[in-house]
């Protein structure tokens, strides 16, 4: 990966313009797009399959008018008067009527009407009239529309005595749309500051915030045209937006800083950023992917919106990765070395011109390394002229949660272990106009309504009856009526009628408790034990649903998705951490880590939002629920974050381990080489996340919260206490993994090491690899080894031995096996980091294969060839195939630019060809015999 990424960069350095106005071209064509066709937010939460949803599509079907949207308007007379007085209820009355001829209300009940009851309070002194507003939506009615029933509601309250108040409100002023406000603006300046802090150059620091912005408009764009075909919550873009602006930031952090510190050791910009894209940015593709991994695995809930939160929010980060190993690049190539900090800009090193020499000659695509150093040993970079950085505050902290590290593990675990004691009390639900700020509407409505009808009020339950082959429709729906209202935690049962056809019965139910109140589940629960009793009793089969219902479903259907996701999330870290580190002890050491962090990000949210400490520091006049999909949110984002630091941090640890550091020495120099970049980063991300908490969406606010706390206990005491002292305690030991493992795992280059070991062997064999192949010491388990291969172009040499162990080679060769050890340069390019561009520059033709066999032959000496492999090349029998065969070989030899390498059984079965060397492989223990000249 890290070869692939080498050249992409070098790729977009070279063209920066074109690379720069690629990525401003999509943002301009999707904002256009946007600006003419951009979608709507819908916040309904629906489980589809869920008995209450089954019931509201059924109830949909057969009555219209049970799922139309409504709105409330409530009337409260002063303390004395009565909404019934002769005085006071003909001019509600008169309101109803007025309501009623609104040209977008459908029908506006009165409190009063036949089959209503319930809709005057019990002390007289508040009524509230039903408006229908008929097959619409919260997010289609128009504000235009809104002002006009809250004017109306302006009138009735002029018709009534001195005192009276009038509110509008209920689901029609629900609609909650997404906004960027000056908050959370503030977050991005102190990101700037923090940049320019660590980084010492405005340009430099502008450069991050500048393209995750790109980014951010990328998403959002994107986000607003699929509205358009697909349901999206509104909670949704600011989620993208909130991550995209951290990610983004933080990502470019990552590769900007080790530019500029390359820079300044003298190394040239385009092989700077090459190399910084190489090895900082495959950390970022590594911790890119883990993001999306996670907010993908949303889906493991089975609740749709979520799922759609996940993709899109998924979406941001993939764009956020993508930018920066190409547009920040680009950008790099534009200032060139203006980014180089000032003072080492004075001194260039001649060791630094032959690395980025080098650097440039090394271009293609390929695979990584294993992680272990094979070839040539590494070279020490450029030193600095600058003080050691290990007698920096880094350096002290290091050695100080070293000093003693089963002290600082304790400390750590006992702190954060009793900061995450409260997330056993989260209180969770869907948000309500309880939630709404002060003074809106929804909230005036809400509140007027909790206070002369109760809290139960504001959250209906919905009962439906299917009464089509019922001979006493009317007695079913009353004695359904009767029943539930003598059920426990039931206030009042205000309506109770049939649809126009007389084949389904809708009851509506008030609870004495809030929809938000597990009471109120319990009631929900408790109806639904009554159905099978019910269709025997009345023969009918009955469901519930409604708005508080389906919301007490999904809370449930997001509380069995917490345990499968967490396991998921935890199995996936502990897999990936293996992958990449190569360690047993690394990953549960993550992993404990992580499960820290996210009781502390969940429990810090639980004594705010639930608890209510601290609200006026957030701007919330009282506690509320927590959203019930903010801790599933919350544990899949602070995951990939979480890895984001233990990558950025631990990866330059195993580094320094991996090139012949001590254990504790090479924890000391990862981290005061990682230190600072990873504090800045957290400082960005706590910025970018602390901003999006005072003001906005409560939904929104909750997750910020929870991440802020997080990242910071991630970062600084995870990541830069814990993770350093059980390092440190474990020793050689946290690097070890079984043999057998580590032979299958896959191997994840983050590190770089593909790039720095091709550095290291630019002047191998020769400094101008004109050489078709050369090898030494290659092996394969199994099949050879000790093996020394060169083959000049313009000569024909064989090889020759038992067919499996001359087929690996060849195969080795031709970049379509993988080496277990050994040198080899193939076509100009190293093997294996380079075996797909190999792949392209060496023909590989099996004349075991007889079909078609001197048609490929012809073929195989293409312009970019530069060596042919001809296996089996003793099998070649036909007149047509030989004649191919031989004149292959005359041209190679005629033209002088590719090399040929025969393999056969037996070298006299090639004397035909007349090959310029044999070498032979053994059949048992495998040692070359593989004259010098003819290898």
């Amino acid at each position: 990966m890290s070869s692939f990424l080498h050249d992409l960069s070098a790729w977009c350095f070279r063209r920066a313009k074109s690379v720069i106005a690629i990525w401003l071209g999509i943002l301009a064509l999707l904002g256009g797009l946007t600006a003419g066709f951009g979608g709507s937010f819908e916040d309904t939460f629906t489980i589809p399959g869920a008995p209450s949803q089954v019931a509201m599509d059924n109830l949909k079907a057969t009555f219209p008018q049970a799922a139309d949207l409504t709105a409330d308007v409530v009337v409260v007379v002063p303390k004395g008067d009565s909404v019934e007085s002769a005085a006071i209820r003909p001019k509600i009355e008169q309101g109803v009527t007025d309501l009623g001829k609104l040209s977008f209300v459908r029908t506006a009940t009165s409190p009063w009407a036949k089959y209503v009851s319930g809709m005057i309070s019990d002390d007289r002194t508040a009524a509230v009239i039903q408006v229908d507003l008929g097959n619409t939506t919260q997010v289609s009615f128009s504000d235009k529309d809104k002002a006009a029933l809250q004017q109306a509601g302006h009138r009735i309250e002029q018709t009534l005595p001195v005192g009276a108040k009038v509110t509008v409100g209920g689901q029609a002023f629900g609609a909650t749309f997404p906004s960027i406000g000056i908050t959370e603006a503030l977050g991005v300046v102190v990101a700037l500051i923090v940049l320019f802090i660590t980084l010492g150059s405005i340009v430099a620091a502008g450069m991050p915030v500048l393209t995750a912005l790109i980014g951010v408009g990328i998403s959002t764009c994107i986000t607003m045209l699929l509205a358009n075909f697909t349901d999206i919550n509104s909670t949704t873009p600011l989620l993208a937006v909130m991550l995209g602006l951290a990610v983004g930031i933080d990502y470019a952090l990552f590769i900007l800083s080790r530019h500029r510190d390359q820079l300044a050791e003298g190394v040239d910009p385009q092989s700077s950023a090459a190399r910084a894209v190489a090895t900082s940015g495959s950390a970022v593709v590594f911790a890119g992917t883990t993001v999306i991994i996670a907010l993908v695995g949303l889906a493991i809930a089975g609740i749709p919106f979520l799922t759609v939160m996940g993709v899109f929010a998924a979406v941001g980060v993939a764009l956020a990765v993508a930018i920066a190993l190409t547009m920040l690049p680009a950008f790099m190539g534009l200032m060139g070395q203006r980014m180089a900090p000032r003072r080492p800009r004075r001194k260039r090193s001649r060791a630094a011109a032959k690395e980025s020499a080098a650097d440039q000659e090394a271009a293609g695509d390929g695979a990584t390394g294993s992680g272990r150093q094979t070839g040539a040993a590494p070279v020490a970079e450029p030193a600095q002229a600058t003080k050691d950085p290990r007698k920096g505050i880094f350096g002290w902290w290091v050695r100080v949660v070293t000093k003693v590290p089963v002290v600082t593990v304790l400390i750590v675990v006992v702190v954060l272990g009793s900061l995450a004691i409260p997330v056993k009390d989260l209180h969770l639900s869907l948000p309500s106009a309880a939630e709404d700020a002060l003074g809106t509407p929804s909230r005036q409505t809400y509140d007027t309504l909790t206070e002369k009808f109760g809290e139960g009020f504001n959250g209906p339950i919905i009962v439906t009856a299917d009464i089509v082959n019922s001979t006493d429709p009317m007695g079913v729906i009353n004695g359904l009526k009767k029943e539930i209202a003598d059920l426990p935690g039931v206030k009042q049962v205000p309506v109770a009628i049939p649809n126009q056809n007389v084949d389904t019965g809708m009851i509506q139910v008030i609870p004495t408790t809030g929809p938000s109140d597990q009471a109120t589940a319990d009631l929900v629960n408790r109806l639904r034990d009554q159905q099978s009793r019910w269709k025997s009793e009345f023969g009918v089969d009955t469901g519930v649903t409604g708005v508080t219902a389906i919301q007490i479903d999904v809370s449930d259907q997001l509380g069995r998705a917490m345990l499968p996701f967490a396991l998921f999330v935890v199995g996936l870290c502990i897999i990936l951490l293996t992958v990449v580190f190569r360690s047993i002890a690394g990953p549960i050491k993550a992993t404990v880590g992580y499960l820290l962090s996210a009781g502390t990000g969940l429990g810090a949210a639980q004594l705010v939002f639930n608890r209510g400490v601290g609200l006026s520091i957030i701007n919330i006049d009282k506690p509320v629920p927590i959203i019930s999909f903010m801790p599933i949110v919350v544990m899949g984002i602070l995951f990939g974050l979480a890895m984001d630091y233990e990558v950025f941090l631990v990866s330059r640890m195993r580094e320094s381990y991996t090139h012949g550091m001590a254990a504790k020495e090479a924890v000391v120099d990862g981290f005061v080489h990682s230190g600072k970049v990873v504090t800045a980063a957290a400082l960005i991300m706590f910025s970018v996340f602390a901003f999006f908490i005072p003001e906005g969406m409560h939904a929104l606010r909750e997750i910020a919260l929870a991440l802020a706390i997080g990242i910071v206990v991630d970062a600084f005491l995870v990541r830069m206490t814990f993770v350093p002292a059980v390092l440190t305690m474990l020793g050689d030991k946290a690097w070890w993994l079984p043999k057998w493992l580590d032979e299958r795992l896959p191997v994840l280059d983050i590190e770089g090491e593909a790039v720095t070991r091709e550095r290291n062997l630019a002047q191998w064999p020769t400094a101008d690899h004109t050489e078709a192949v050369h090898g030494e010491d290659l092996a394969v388990e199994g099949l050879f080894s000790g093996v020394r291969a060169h083959v000049e172009p313009g000569e024909v040499q064989a090889v020759v031995g038992p067919p499996g162990a001359v087929t690996g080679l060849l195969l080795a060769l031709s970049g379509r096996l993988t080496l277990d050890s050994g040198t080899c340069r193939s076509a100009g390019e190293l093997l294996p980091d380079r075996a797909p561009r190999v792949r392209r520059l060496v023909t590989f033709v099996d004349a075991a294969e007889p079909d078609g066999l001197a048609e490929r032959l012809r073929r195989g000496l293409a312009p970019t060839t530069r060596l042919a492999i001809i296996d089996h090349a003793d099998q070649v029998v036909d007149p047509e195939s030989r004649a191919a065969l031989e004149h292959l070989c005359t041209r190679a030899r005629t033209a002088g630019r590719t090399g040929v390498l025969l393999g056969a059984q037996r070298a006299g079965r090639l004397d035909w060809l007349n090959p310029d060397g044999v070498g032979e492989l053994a059949a048992v223990d495998p040692t070359p015999a593989l004259p010098e000249g003819a290898n």
